[in-house]
């Protein structure tokens, strides 16, 4: 019984320092609490397999949030996204082959793309190919095959394949999860894959991330945070989780602050 009280409070630190600054490192918690790091680092793994955090290098990481389908996530936060889109579109350039992932943000900056902008814009979300039909000047390609549901999005091996014959000047990916030593993540396998398929297939990566996924992951790696990467953060994002980003080398753009 005492050791099964133990284990309790020790998770229960866990969460409080999870919550409260935002990541933690099994190295320090051993020595805070007298016991060895694989005691934390099996907590840890406990914890992860029961959906309270995400383990990464050293210790472990707030869940990223999953607000649900995509459908549903769009509706969540709209000032927010449109923020976050506006500051995103000087990156679109026209003339230029964009590829548009799924993502409540990326739907976002789909809708806000004027209507005399020209360009090819390919995407593998029904959602974001249908704002973009409403553009009479943008030349849509639909990634086809199975959708996941969840995702909103093909992503599964005809999708995987039809991405093979891209070669985007410009790849907008949605993330799940995003730390500077985490990377950008994603919850669901084949997402995740495709994900970094397509970002390979680009010379330059953008994403636009709201601020409630900084300093969280998602159990599936995607990209790291390196010099061919932009983030389009929030005007209140952590200073902390930015300037681990920058150190890393990715490029930083701040969206104007929206109304909450």
């Amino acid at each position: 019984m005492a050791t099964d009280l133990l284990l309790r409070e020790r998770k229960s630190l866990i969460r409080e320092r999870l919550k409260s600054e935002g990541r933690v490192l099994a190295a320090d918690l051993a020595r805070e609490l007298g016991v060895s790091e694989d005691t934390i680092r099996r907590d840890l793994r406990e914890m992860a397999a029961a959906g309270l955090c995400e383990r990464v290098y050293g210790g472990a990481l707030p869940l990223a949030p999953d607000a649900g389908p995509l459908n549903e996530r769009a509706t969540l936060a709209p000032e927010r996204k449109a923020a976050l889109a506006q500051a995103s579109l000087r990156f679109l350039r026209p003339g230029m082959t964009v590829f548009l992932d799924a993502g409540s943000a990326n739907l976002a900056i789909a809708r806000a793309i004027a209507p005399d902008f020209s360009a090819t814009i390919a995407t593998n979300t029904p959602l974001i190919a249908a704002a973009l039909m409403e553009k009479p000047e943008i030349d849509v390609i639909l990634i086809g095959g199975a959708l996941n549901r969840a995702v909103g999005a093909a992503v599964g091996a005809r999708a995987q394949r039809d991405a093979e014959l891209l070669r985007p000047d410009l790849c907008v990916l949605g993330t799940c999860g995003a730390d500077a030593e985490a990377g950008l993540t994603a919850f669901h396998f084949e997402d995740a894959e495709f994900k970094r398929l397509i970002a390979s297939r680009s010379p330059a990566v953008l994403a636009a991330i709201t601020s409630d996924k900084l300093g969280t992951a998602a159990p599936h790696a995607v990209i790291g945070i390196d010099s061919g990467l932009t983030l389009v953060l929030e005007a209140d994002a952590p200073r902390a989780q930015v300037a681990a980003f920058t150190a890393r080398g990715a490029s930083i753009v701040f969206a104007k602050e929206a109304a909450r």
